[in-house]
């Protein structure tokens, strides 16, 4: 599904930031990335959406997506992959949504755009993917704007228009830091609802190793922009082999990442 090798990524001015990230994602897999902010997490997913920071670039290495070769895919190219191979969402939703805008009408676009459908036929669609959401009321969720909706509201409309399209693989970045930990329970929830209905791939970024251990079937452990460690998430997490990745587990112990990693 997903295949890094060697990734480098580089400013403009020669700087390099991650030094040969490598890592495999099959059909249906959910790998953690996991590291303290700064390690590279976020630059390596925004290399694979094809769209790293101004003044970043893939200097060396290779990102394969359902076989093909897209580190260095046009604007043209991208905007094909995205929705119906490739999707993400984000720590801070309202950034991603146009606040004079109602969710539905931008939902509705999504659909319209990647999916071909008519006006009509993509407002029930919507309606209906919001539904799938958990979100109650869904009609009327559908003719509100963002400001007028929670946090974990914005979370599930953001994942709805990133599954409107069928992608095969999900990046989740951060996705729920921002919320309260009820709310982030439901939307983690959600995810793994999402992932075993549709058969989802998922890249999901998060320096909370529970939330890995809740949701991944193997771990990535990044610092200063290299893996130190990976494997199977209940290897990397009960038996840590490298000293940052023992620190990191450490320091969740007394939340009771123990219980998790045990399931």
């Amino acid at each position: 599904m997903l295949f890094v090798d060697d990734l480098h990524l580089s400013t403009t001015g020669g700087t390099e930031l991650v030094h040969g990230v490598s890592f495999a994602l099959a059909p249906g897999e959910a790998i953690g990335l996991v590291g303290e902010s700064g390690s590279g997490k976020t630059l390596t997913c925004r290399a694979i959406l094809g769209v790293p920071p101004p003044g970043v670039t893939v200097s060396g290495g290779t990102i394969r997506l359902a076989g093909d070769d897209v580190a260095h895919y046009t604007r043209r190219q991208w905007d094909r992959a995205r929705g119906p191979r490739i999707a993400a969402v984000f720590q801070d939703p309202a950034s991603y949504l146009n606040p004079s805008l109602t969710v539905g009408r931008q939902l509705g676009e999504v659909l319209r755009v990647k999916n071909g459908l008519h006006r009509r036929v993509a407002k029930a669609r919507a309606v209906e993917l919001l539904a799938s959401m958990g979100l109650h009321r869904p009609e009327h969720v559908h003719d509100q704007y963002p400001y007028e909706l929670s946090g974990g509201m914005l979370q599930r409309v953001l994942i709805a228009i990133a599954v409107s399209g069928d992608p095969d693989l999900l990046i989740a970045d951060e996705a729920t830091t921002a919320l309260d930990v009820t709310v982030q329970a439901e939307v983690l929830n959600l995810i793994a609802a999402l992932r075993a209905e549709r058969r989802l791939s998922l890249l999901l970024v998060s320096h909370d190793l529970a939330v890995v251990a809740q949701l991944c079937d193997r771990v990535v452990v990044l610092r200063d922009g290299r893996v130190v460690e990976s494997g199977p998430t209940r290897q990397v997490l009960d038996d840590p082999a490298d000293p940052y990745t023992r620190a990191l587990v450490a320091d969740h112990r007394e939340y009771g990442l123990h219980r998790l990693v045990a399931r």
